[in-house]
């Protein structure tokens, strides 16, 4: 039975690093099975904000509040690997995490790559290894899946792919699912609840009413919001990578 309450909650939050306040007056909550998407400009504070629900960053003020005994799964943002250092997908799958072979190949599954269990990473694709890395997250089988830009590095059809399997596991799986993103045009299809941050939060909503929002038009801009706010109702059809939307890059 889905809980009713958040499985992450904050409130009035802020965090202080090195004597500068990163962000302040942060609300948010996560609840069973919905994707927040997190999106701001450079220096918003993304990343400080999920650090901080995963415990690397300490509470300056406010409250954040975990569900009892949540599991959390962690995609970063990046992560780098030096091409001399011998290492399969497997080996990379249980480096912090140990687990059965079996239980490797069925999150690997999940993520439709069980077949690169023994491929040195060196020699995955930019779409397969954000696979993989998606696939390391799901080991844990957690509560929440916190994904912190998971589509970078990849192409616009690779992108397409992996917020469609993304949009899959929250449905099959039922996890919650807060991620980082700055594809705006393609997240407006894959998300339940976009928080706009930039130091603080400076709107939430669904796709569909935030860029009406004068919040997000003065940050974002009017082109964006306009744009946006079309593809927000035209996202059930395939796009060709003429129709690609730009980024905002973090």
């Amino acid at each position: 039975m889905p809980r009713t309450q958040p499985l992450i909650e904050a409130r009035q939050l802020g965090v202080r690093l090195g004597g500068e306040t990163i962000i302040r007056n942060v609300n948010l909550s996560v609840f069973d099975g919905q994707i927040v998407t997190l999106i701001g400009p450079n220096g918003a504070g993304k990343s400080t904000l999920i650090k901080t629900l995963l415990g690397v960053h300490r509470v300056s003020e406010g409250q954040l509040t975990l569900a009892p005994s949540l599991t959390i799964g962690y995609m970063p943002q990046r992560i780098s690997i030096d091409d001399s250092l011998p290492l399969s997908v497997y080996r990379l799958m249980t480096l912090t995490h140990r687990a059965a072979r079996t239980a490797v190949i069925d999150a690997l599954r999940l993520t439709d790559v069980p077949h690169l269990i023994d491929r040195p990473v060196q020699q995955l694709s930019g779409g397969e290894f954000q696979r993989v890395m998606l696939a390391r997250a799901l080991l844990k089988q957690p509560d929440v899946l916190v994904l912190d830009e998971p589509v970078q590095g990849v192409d616009f059809n690779g992108e397409v792919e992996l917020y469609r399997l993304i949009q899959r596991i929250r449905d099959e799986r039922g996890c919650a699912i807060l991620m980082v993103s700055h594809d705006l045009h393609l997240v407006m299809a894959a998300t339940d609840e976009v928080v706009c941050l930039n130091g603080h939060v400076c709107c939430t909503g669904a796709p569909e009413t935030i860029t009406r929002q004068p919040e997000f038009t003065q940050l974002f801009g009017h082109k964006h919001a306009d744009a946006l706010a079309f593809y927000s109702h035209h996202h059930d059809h395939n796009h060709s990578l003429a129709e690609q939307g730009g980024h905002l890059h973090d």
